[in-house]
Parts: C-alpha cells; structure tokens; sequence
C-alpha cells in the first residue's frame, strides 16, 4: 500500500510540521500516528518523505529522509469539461484527476443548463477545486490538476486554437480518436460536451476535427476520462 499524502506548501527543512487543516486531518481523521511515513507534496513537483515523529489533534512532525522532484507532465492534459448536473460533476472531476487530466477546464456550454451568475459561478469552481484536490492526494500526483475558470465557448475556440492537438468528441464523428497519433509535447486538449450534445454552432467554433470514442455513447462524466487514456496510452504512457 502506498504512503498516505497530504498537501505542504513549503517543503523547505529537514523536519517539516503539517497543521492547519492538513494536519488536524492526518492526525484526527487518519489517525496518522509517530512511527508512520507519510508522503508531502507541494502539488507542483516536489516532495518530502519520512517518519512521523511527534502527533497531536493539531498536527504531526515529520523528519524528512527522503525527496523527489517530478519534471511537469509533458504533453500536457487539458480537458474542457462542459458543466454536468448534480453528482456527475464531482464524478467527472475525480476520474479525470486520477486518469491524469492536468488542467480541467470548466465549459458553460450552449445545453448546459447553467445559470451563469457571479456567485454560483464561484461557488462551483470552488467545489471542483476541492475534488480535483481531494483526488490528486488519493491518487498520488507530484502535479496536482489545476482547475481553470469556467469558459464560455468564444474562451474554449481560442484554447483549441492554441492546443498542439485538439480534439472535440463527438458522437457522429467518422474520425476515431484511437487512430490518431498525437505530438509528445504542447498541450492536448479534449472537449466534452455536455449530455444533450455540442450543437452545430459550437462545432463551427471551435473548427476541430470531431473524434469518436467508439461504438458506444458515453454519459459526459466519463467521456473525457476515456479519451484521455487514449491520449495518455499514446503519449505518456508509452
């Protein structure tokens, strides 16, 4: 079993100290107790490992014995992520950060159903920050996924112009994603719709070749985890 993960921003020191919300959560929710080795990331990288040697309900110590610095993901995973309802946001924000997404990007599409306004607008960036969080730490990323402000689709048309490689699922698409071979550096960046379909203006937007996954039609949560796997099994993990 691997060793648990937690979030410290400076790694600096031979003994690093892990409190605030981390700490309380390591020592009062996990239990963590001295003896333990535990793993600190600064979620860009770097980090620290080693035993526990001191546990209170406020937090632990540990004596580091032990450090990595993991190079930034190359090519890069950018997934535009149209606004799915109720719990198949978090599901498509967890899945993609343990798959490998490195940024997700939140898209207001055109049947999204979204009701753009400043508060809920920063309310649900807040919520996907703290799963793609959450589930960087559980899966064990050095790089923890980024969550990118929610894009209106003028914003996603110009990532897609920028991108190395840009794909868009889709649904009657003739081209399948599986017969692509991607570049190994820049940015790959996949769009998903959302559960009623990119609409023909959408698609005019962006000027992507649309991809198919396969024969089967993927609820929007898991389209994007599927297509970057695809994406990884052709670039990094190779």
């Amino acid at each position: 079993m691997g060793l648990a993960v937690f979030y410290l921003p400076d790694l600096a020191g031979s003994e690093l100290v892990l409190d605030g919300a981390e700490g309380r959560h390591a020592s009062v929710v996990r239990r963590i107790a001295p003896g333990e080795r535990i793993r600190l990331t600064d979620g860009h990288g770097s980090f620290a490992e080693g035993p526990v040697t001191a546990a209170s309900k406020t937090g632990l110590t540990v004596a580091v014995d032990h450090r990595e610095v993991v190079p930034a993901p190359s090519p890069r995973l950018v997934v535009v992520q149209a606004l799915p309802k109720g719990e198949r946001a978090e599901l498509a924000v967890e899945m993609l950060t343990e798959v490998g997404a490195d940024v997700i990007v939140p898209w207001n599409a055109e049947r999204s159903q979204f009701r753009s306004n400043p508060e809920r607008v920063a309310k649900t960036r807040t919520k996907w920050q703290a799963w793609a969080f959450e589930a960087s730490k559980q899966s064990r990323r050095a790089w923890f996924s980024e969550v990118a402000p929610i894009a209106s689709t003028a914003e996603v048309a110009q990532l897609v112009g920028d991108a190395a490689c840009a794909v868009v699922l889709h649904e009657e698409a003739k081209l399948r994603l599986a017969s692509l071979t991607p570049p190994l550096s820049g940015d790959l960046v996949v769009v998903v719709g959302p559960e009623g379909g990119i609409t023909p203006a959408e698609l005019e937007a962006f000027k992507a070749e649309p991809v198919l996954l396969g024969d089967t039609v993927l609820r929007t949560s898991t389209a994007g985890v599927a297509a970057v796997a695809v994406l990884l099994a052709k670039t990094r993990w190779i």
